[in-house]
């Protein structure tokens, strides 16, 4: 890499590249890995675990006082009340990976006060290293990145991920991927969202959108995105997209148009459940963790039955309690006090 590089960014390069190597071992003899499902369709294996544990190890021994959150782990190593957190995926595409399909990546995000500072995805099957420290662009390996110039749907190519857990909604889903999909040039749907976010970023696809995922799944690739030039959001447009459990993500025009179609299937959070959240949580740690945990609950009681024809919500932010908690006095919300 030419440039010169913050240190925070280069001890997450440092961290993937390792646990890289662990997958890329691991991929050899697929057939000997401990396969444990944490729900349906939902798999962890002891690479995941391995690879977890290499990038935490190399993050603390480089920031101790730093926060975790981690797919496998949560938060029960690290500094929990830290302004810095680590936001980590150790493999994301595990089915993929268990099964030799070839589209996973390591992903590390940097966030102070909830924003989201550097960022890595590791594709170790093509020793592809996608990289952004925020204000200096997006790069794949030594090549600045820039979203599609792309303007209309009809010829755009849409990046998305299915519903996969037990109790997910298929119907609304489908419902959701007919409207996009009559609208644009084709759909896709690989099945690791941090490497869907970096080809947006990359201008391979013009948008990517999907419903379920955790900060761990987009934390990296949302700085890709907006520092290659592209917007991301959640179904509405707003930039509350990080514990949204739904992201869209694309070139500033295919942005709106997706928003428009997307926007009547946003997920509403009643704000008594946020509410009471907010509450209960007495620090910003304690909180993110509630609100994910209120989204999954939500999320799964709205699976009983799908409208059949979906009505736009009265939109609630439910991490308008979170950032006011981190940001105590409002500072959160001044970019240029983030010491990067």
């Amino acid at each position: 890499m030419s440039q010169a590089l913050h240190p925070m960014l280069n001890i997450a390069i440092k961290a993937a590249r390792a646990a890289g190597a662990i997958i890329n071992r691991a991929s050899l003899d697929i057939e000997r890995l401990q396969v444990t499902a944490k729900s349906h369709n939902d798999f962890v294996t002891e690479v995941d675990q391995a690879a977890e544990r290499v990038i935490i190890e190399t993050i603390l021994e480089a920031y101790p006082g730093h926060g975790i959150l981690a797919e496998e782990s949560g938060r029960t190593q690290g500094a929990r009340h830290s302004d810095y957190v680590w936001i980590i995926d150790p493999l994301d595409g595990t089915t993929n990976f268990i099964h030799g399909f070839p589209v996973y990546a390591v992903s590390i995000a940097l966030s102070y006060r909830g924003q989201v500072q550097q960022a890595v995805v590791y594709d170790p099957t093509r020793n592809d290293l996608f990289y952004a420290s925020k204000g200096k662009g997006a790069y794949l390996n030594d090549r600045r990145l820039r979203v599609s110039k792309r303007t209309r749907m009809l010829e755009a190519l849409i990046g998305t991920g299915f519903p996969f857990r037990k109790g997910d909604n298929f119907q609304r889903y489908l419902k959701m991927f007919e409207d996009v999909m009559v609208q644009c040039a084709g759909l896709r749907r690989p099945g690791a969202a941090s490497l869907d976010l970096c080809y947006v970023a990359a201008g391979y696809y013009d948008g990517f959108f999907e419903t379920g995922l955790s900060p761990w799944d987009v934390a990296a690739g949302s700085l890709m995105i907006t520092e290659a030039g592209g917007l991301v959001g959640n179904f509405t447009g707003e930039p509350d997209f990080l514990y949204q459990r739904e992201i869209v993500a694309a070139t500033p025009r295919i942005y709106g148009q997706l928003v428009k179609t997307l926007a009547p299937y946003t997920r509403v959070i009643s704000e008594a459940v946020a509410t009471a959240q907010a509450q209960e949580a007495g620090q910003a740690d304690d909180e993110r963790t509630a609100v994910i945990e209120a989204l999954k609950e939500a999320e799964a009681a709205g699976q009983q039955a799908a409208p059949s024809e979906p009505a736009a919500p009265k939109r609630t932010r439910i991490t308008a309690a979170a950032k006011a908690a981190e940001a105590g006095d409002g500072s959160s919300r001044r970019r240029d006090d983030a010491p990067f």
